[in-house]
């Protein structure tokens, strides 16, 4: 079984492929398979996307929230399955529907993906998620992600 709960950076770097800039995840608080994944994202004024977005008064685009919230729907998709991908796996965000974005991210945030497994068919995989800030909504969609190859 997949355990992922907690999960720091160096396990997160087992399972997703993604690495710096890109890799949104830096730890896993909560996990139970087939139902629900908490992770969190540290928001630091260091971010690659802060300098040009916007200069005066650095916000989190909101496409990078977005991609943190798939990237840890792809770990509760790979801990429900119960196995670990490998080289000939790839994990592809699909869709997103309903996506609202309810206040800005700063500096200083730590944003708190919360991803729900609503269904599975095929290789594709549907969630409704949420991020917060301070227990305080900040975007929440309904996303799919899908997998090829060996793996969930």
């Amino acid at each position: 079984m997949i355990e992922l709960a907690p999960a720091d950076i160096h396990r997160i770097m087992t399972l997703l492929p993604h690495r710096f800039p890109f890799l949104l995840v830096d730890r896993v608080i909560e996990c139970t398979p087939g139902e629900r994944l908490r992770a969190l994202k540290n928001v630091t004024v260091n971010e690659p996307y802060f300098p040009g977005h916007f200069p005066e008064k650095p916000v989190m685009p909101g496409v990078v929230i977005l991609e943190a919230l798939a990237q840890a729907c792809g770990l509760l998709a790979f801990a429900t399955a119960d196995e670990a991908p490998d080289e000939s796996t790839s994990l592809f965000f699909v869709g997103i529907d309903k996506a609202r974005f309810r206040r800005p991210v700063l500096p200083g945030d730590q944003l708190i993906l919360e991803v729900e497994f609503l269904r599975r068919i095929r290789d594709i995989w549907r969630f409704d998620t949420r991020a917060l800030v301070d227990g305080e909504a900040v975007a929440d969609a309904r996303m799919m992600v899908a997998t090829a190859g060996k793996g969930a």
